[in-house]
């Protein structure tokens, strides 16, 4: 079956995103402009403490000290590590082949999304699927130590995305954790692909299949075509795909592609810190409202899209097959600071229509379908064959 889709379906197959990645960037829901300069004066007296102690540093310590600008970001993401929320970051000015990737165009790289976790550990969010990292058996929740010979944990992520990138053709070997077993070494052929974001079939019994592996500007009329196409030939059910998805622009990729499915009421409620609640509403004119339906997840299914299979979940619409699902259910607002640098600041959290909270738990499914090893080994997807049945059976 995993043969037969990949022969079939449009897959998504990205480079490495550098700088903001999964946690700074996608999820975004603001940009403002450069912020204002403060000075030391009229600073609250324990700042006072920080030069006193930095002073003294400066004064006493044997080694080589950091440069302004070195010490400045380290001072930064210090400060914003004691607010312990992995999505507020400092992402230092890149060049600008380094910055996130624009939706459009052709990547070279392995195929996954990244990004530092509570431990400044490099963690991958999604390999995505068909991706070199994926055939090379890199999964999501892997945590990179090395890349080649470099140490990576404590890195800049932006430097470790450049260590990770590189020409087509080329190998890159990471060495990595997962579940806590021991360190495993796992070479990956980069490739150069292009993107897209939505691809869909029909399976047998007239079973539509809809795949959407991130969230952009365009996947809302991508669905919309995909859709309209599977439904000439009189679908009986739907399966959507959105495991290793990891997000994408919010919110209006995220409501546009629920609207789809879910016919009217809530997608998704964002809550601020005072208690205030946004309510975005379901878009009239989905064109897949009534079919059955079943959604894939599993630990790469992120950000929007589980707002999502939230919504489809919480009004009825279908049941989520699957593992959980990640738990990224906040949106930072990004502030361009005067060097060019960015800052990522959480300012909501998302809650589904049942006002469950995404961020830090996820989402159940309703039917809990592991995918193994052996799975992987052998090409099956029990996560799909589970689906297939449920349809065809009607529950």
């Amino acid at each position: 079956m995993r043969t037969f889709l990949k022969a079939l379906v449009t897959i998504v197959v990205v480079a490495v995103i550098a700088g903001a990645s999964f946690l700074a960037g996608f999820g975004v829901n603001q940009l403002i402009g450069p912020t204002q300069v403060y000075t030391r004066a009229g600073e609250p007296e324990q700042f006072e403490l920080f030069w006193e102690a930095w002073q003294i540093v400066e004064q006493e310590f044997f080694g080589e000290l950091p440069d302004p600008q070195e010490f400045t970001y380290g001072s930064i993401r210090g400060a914003l590590r004691t607010l312990d929320d992995p999505a507020t970051i400092l992402v230092e000015p890149m060049p600008s082949e380094d910055q996130m990737i624009d939706l459009r165009g052709v990547y070279e790289g392995i195929g996954a999304l990244v990004a530092i976790d509570e431990n400044d550990q490099v963690v991958i969010v999604s390999p995505f699927d068909g991706s070199p990292a994926m055939q090379a058996g890199i999964r999501a929740g892997d945590v990179v130590l090395k890349v080649d010979d470099v140490a990576v944990t404590g890195m800049p992520l932006a430097e470790a995305v450049r260590l990770i990138r590189g020409p087509r053709g080329t190998t890159v070997r990471l060495t990595i954790v997962r579940d806590e077993a021991a360190p495993l070494v796992i070479e990956v052929v980069r490739d150069k692909v292009e993107l897209a974001t939505v691809g869909g079939l029909v399976l047998e019994d007239n079973i539509g299949y809809v795949r959407i592996a991130l969230f952009s500007e365009r996947t809302s009329t991508e669905l919309e075509e995909t859709l309209r196409e599977l439904k000439r030939e009189n679908l009986s059910g739907l399966i959507l795909d959105l495991r290793n998805n990891p997000g994408g622009v919010f919110p209006s990729a995220a409501i546009e592609v629920a609207s789809q499915f879910v016919g009217e009421g809530v997608i998704v409620y964002q809550q601020y810190s005072d208690g205030r609640e946004q309510a975005h509403r379901a878009k009239r004119g989905g064109l897949a409202t009534d079919i059955p339906l079943a959604v894939l997840v599993n630990q790469g299914t992120a950000s929007n899209s589980e707002v999502v299979a939230g919504a489809i979940q919480d009004h009825g619409r279908g049941v989520l097959i699957g593992e959980q699902t990640f738990g990224k259910g906040s949106v930072q607002r990004v502030h361009e600071l005067s060097d060019g640098s960015g800052l990522h600041v959480t300012m909501a959290l998302l809650l589904t229509p049942n006002r469950h909270p995404i961020n830090g738990k996820g989402l159940t499914p309703d039917i809990v379908v592991p995918f193994t090893e052996e799975d992987f080994l052998q090409g099956r997807d029990r996560q799909l064959e589970r689906a297939m049945e449920y349809l065809k059976a009607g529950h």
